[in-house]
C-alpha cells in the first residue's frame, strides 16, 4: 500500500481552478519534487496534503486514512504529516534550547539525535535574534521533526540560502530520509537541486500535472518547452535538424548533447554569439540558420565570433 494517495485533487480560488484534478501516490522513502512556474499551484498542493488547505475536490489519503482539512477540523494540520513553509519564523528573546523544548514530545536521546542531523547541536546556547536565515530554517526544521511525522514537506527549502547554507541544509535533506526514514515531498525551482535529488518529479502547469517521471526522463525527453525551460537552456530540432541529423522535428536537445568536432566530421556549422563561464564549463550559444543553439563546452580558447563545428553525441 503506499503511502500517501493524492486523489483527483482540484482547488479554486476566485473561481479560477489554481489545483485541477491532481493524482498520484507516494511509496514510503520515496523521494518526490513539485516543480512548476510561480502560479502553477505548487505550494496550494502541498499545502492540501498536509491538511492546511481544505480541496474542492478529490480526497488524500495517508497511511489508509484520508487527510481531513481545516473544514474538518479545529487547528488544520495532520499529526504525523509536517509541513515546513518557506515563510518560516522564530519566536524572538529566546534561546534555541527552549523553543525546541517547548514542543518536544520525543525521547532526549531522539531529540538528540534529530538535531545533530538538522546541524543545529552547536546553536541551542544561542538567542534567536542571533541566527542567519540558514541556521534559523534548520532550527524550525529540528522542532517540526521533534513532532515524529512519518512525511516532510518542504516548500522552496532552498530559496533565499547564499550556497554555504544550501549545502547545508541539501545534506540535511537527505539524512533525514537515510538516519530518521522520514518520507519527503519537495517543492523547489531549483533545476540543479531536484535532478540530483528526486526519485519522481511532478510538473504542474497552471494547476493540472502535465508531466509525472524520473528526473532523467525529465531532463532529456519534457513533455513541451515549458517543462523543459524549468530545467536548463534547450534546442527544439527545425527541419535542418531533422535532414541533418536523422532526427524527429521538435525534439528538445540539451546543450551537452552537441560535440564540438572538426570540419570534416560535422554536421552543421556556426558562429559563436556569446560564451558564458559556469566554473565547470563553458555555454556557447551558436547562430545557425536564423537559430541560436546552446552548446555546453570546456573548450575555454573558444570566443565570440568564431565559426564552430558541431554534431550530436551518439550516445545520447
Amino acid at each position: 500500500m503506499a503511502l500517501l494517495e493524492v486523489k483527483g485533487i482540484s482547488k479554486k480560488s476566485n473561481k479560477q481552478w489554481i489545483v485541477k484534478d491532481i493524482s498520484f501516490t507516494q511509496q514510503a522513502l520515496q523521494k518526490i519534487v513539485i516543480a512548476g512556474a510561480t502560479g502553477s499551484g505548487k505550494t496550494s498542493l502541498l499545502k492540501m496534503i498536509a491538511g492546511l488547505l481544505q480541496p474542492d475536490a478529490g480526497e488524500i489519503i495517508f497511511n489508509g486514512k484520508k487527510v481531513v482539512g481545516p473544514n474538518d477540523q479545529l487547528i488544520p494540520s495532520h499529526k504525523k504529516i509536517a509541513y515546513l513553509s518557506q515563510h518560516f519564523e522564530l519566536r524572538n528573546n529566546y534561546r534555541v534550547h527552549e523553543l525546541l523544548e517547548m514542543n518536544n514530545k520525543i525521547a532526549e536521546t531522539m531529540a538528540e539525535k534529530i538535531y545533530a542531523v538538522c546541524r543545529v547541536t552547536h546553536l541551542l546556547k544561542r538567542r534567536t535574534d542571533e541566527l542567519s536565515g540558514g541556521e534559523r530554517q534548520r532550527i524550525v526544521l529540528a522542532g517540526l521533526l521533534t513532532s515524529s511525522p512519518e512525511l516532510l514537506l518542504l516548500d522552496e527549502p532552498f530559496s533565499n540560502l547564499d550556497m554555504m547554507h544550501k549545502q547545508v541544509i541539501r545534506s540535511v535533506i537527505e539524512d533525514i530520509r537515510s538516519q530518521l526514514n522520514i518520507t519527503c515531498i519537495m517543492v523547489s525551482h531549483d533545476a540543479g537541486d531536484i535532478l540530483s535529488w528526486a526519485d519522481r518529479i511532478l510538473i504542474l502547469k497552471d494547476g493540472s500535472l502535465i508531466q509525472d517521471a524520473t528526473a532523467k526522463e525529465i531532463y532529456y525527453h519534457p513533455v513541451d518547452e515549458y517543462a523543459a525551460g524549468l530545467f536548463g537552456p534547450y534546442y527544439v530540432a527545425d527541419d535542418s535538424f531533422v535532414n541533418a541529423f536523422r532526427i524527429e522535428k521538435h525534439t528538445i536537445l540539451r546543450p551537452e548533447q552537441f560535440v564540438l568536432t572538426t570540419e570534416m566530421d560535422s554536421v552543421i556549422s556556426g558562429e559563436v554569439k556569446q560564451k558564458l563561464f559556469f566554473g565547470n564549463h563553458y555555454l556557447i550559444n551558436v547562430a545557425m540558420k536564423g537559430s541560436i543553439i546552446p552548446v555546453r563546452t570546456n573548450d575555454h580558447q573558444i570566443k565570440a565570433g568564431d565559426k564552430v563545428y558541431l554534431k550530436l553525441n551518439i550516445a545520447d
